[in-house]
């Protein structure tokens, strides 16, 4: 299976523990973390910013960005209500899904019928 970093070249220059913490990775076609656990859009999300915060926040834990973080090409940065950075793809806040339990789930996928699985652009 194919795997390329989003973000490769910032993570190589900002260091490995930023590498870490950003690790965006697509896999025929679907966003993962740096584990291989699926990230999901939330269509209740507008103009960048994230509705989802207290029980849904535990359910949908967000995709949480280093305060050093850099926005590359569809990768970006959004604040949340504290002030720290969550990571986005094209606009779209990315988050987890409590429920998936190895890396290759995608069970949030359709829930409620307003998460979706991250795909990128193509």
């Amino acid at each position: 299976m194919k795997r390329t970093a989003i973000a490769l070249a910032l993570a190589l220059l900002a260091g490995p523990a930023l590498a870490e913490q950003m690790a965006v990775i697509e896999t025929n076609g679907i966003l993962t973390d740096a584990n291989g656990m699926t990230l999901y859009t939330f269509d209740k999300d507008a103009d960048g910013a994230s509705a989802c915060y207290d029980e849904c926040a535990a359910l949908w834990p967000p995709l949480m960005a280093a305060a050093d973080a850099k926005a590359d090409g569809a990768l970006g940065l959004t604040a949340r209500k504290d002030g720290a950075m969550q990571w986005t793809y094209d606009g779209k806040p990315l988050y987890l899904w409590a429920k998936d339990a190895k890396p290759g789930d995608t069970t949030g996928d359709g829930v409620k019928g307003v998460w979706h699985t991250a795909k990128t652009k193509n």
